[in-house]
């Protein structure tokens, strides 16, 4: 039988929010998830619809809940979306807000429309910091690095190009999404903290030692080319923004990853590959 306080994980059917959902259910943590989508509820997990964006649902989703973990986001739109999530939260009197951010998130400028165009990830998850620490309510916010999944899936999608443009001098730090949740839980089940120490990745990697990772995982074969990204953001990335050596505490490496997750292509890609 689930017990405690309620939580609820918005975005928990997501790729970090899934793993919260199940380390908290396997902790019998009275669990409550707000998705886009219905789903049935599961072995003591409620799930609620609404939509944070919309502003629908989110007081049915909030209520009774004295601790929201916050998973949900995007690209666009995801300050307004927790502006509408933290007012129906302060209403409620939720006693912890916990969100999860990306390491970097203050140090990659958004001068350009170019920068906004490309790397407009660091700068929406820092607005939406900024509304996250100014609600008023008790907060705690973590910066991690990039998941393996994200990274997988754009290597997954370069490696459908003939020839793959290789951003010279941008590195990243990648982490495992189940570990991120570990950490998220803890925090979860614990006191506000406000901005805690990031959690990044055992190895920092080049975006051409990623890229050959997983060609190598699928045995596939490609033409890489270094191209130099323009724009203050990509500077930024350059020297090392994005990157947390000093919290380089994650244990699972991306090649660890890949030989879970990747399997070698099939012949007839294999020849393909062999002849792009």
């Amino acid at each position: 039988m689930s017990t405690g306080p309620l939580i609820l994980v918005t975005g928990g059917t997501g790729t970090l929010g899934s793993h919260v959902v199940a380390r908290l259910r396997d902790a019998d943590r009275t669990t409550r998830v707000l998705s886009r989508g219905s789903h049935p509820s599961d072995k003591g997990v409620e799930y609620v619809v609404g939509d944070l964006l919309n502003d629908a649902g989110i007081e049915a989703a909030i209520d009774g809940a004295e601790t929201i973990v916050h998973c949900a986001g995007g690209r666009k739109g995801d300050d307004e979306a927790t502006r509408n999530l933290v007012g129906a939260a302060s209403r409620a009197g939720v006693r912890h807000l916990v969100y999860i951010s990306v390491v970097g998130a203050d140090r990659v400028p958004m001068v350009s429309g170019f920068d906004r165009a490309m790397f407009g990830y660091f700068g929406t998850k820092h607005a939406t910091e900024q509304v996250v620490s100014g609600s008023g309510l008790p907060w705690t916010t973590l910066r991690a690095a990039q998941f393996h999944d994200l990274l997988l899936l754009v290597a997954r999608q370069m490696a459908k190009l003939p020839v793959l443009p290789v951003p010279s001098g941008i590195r990243f730090q990648p982490i495992d999404a189940g570990e991120v949740a570990d950490r998220l839980v803890q925090l979860a089940l614990g006191e506000p903290a406000g901005l805690v120490p990031d959690l990044a990745g055992p190895r920092i990697y080049g975006v051409g030692d990623l890229l050959r990772a997983y060609l190598q995982a699928r045995g596939m074969q490609r033409t890489m080319v270094p191209v130099r990204i323009p724009g203050e953001a990509a500077k930024a990335l350059r020297a090392g923004a994005n990157l947390a050596p000093e919290r380089a505490v994650g244990r699972r490496t991306w090649e660890e990853f890949l030989a879970e997750r990747v399997s070698p292509a099939s012949g007839a890609e294999a020849r393909h590959d062999m002849a792009a």
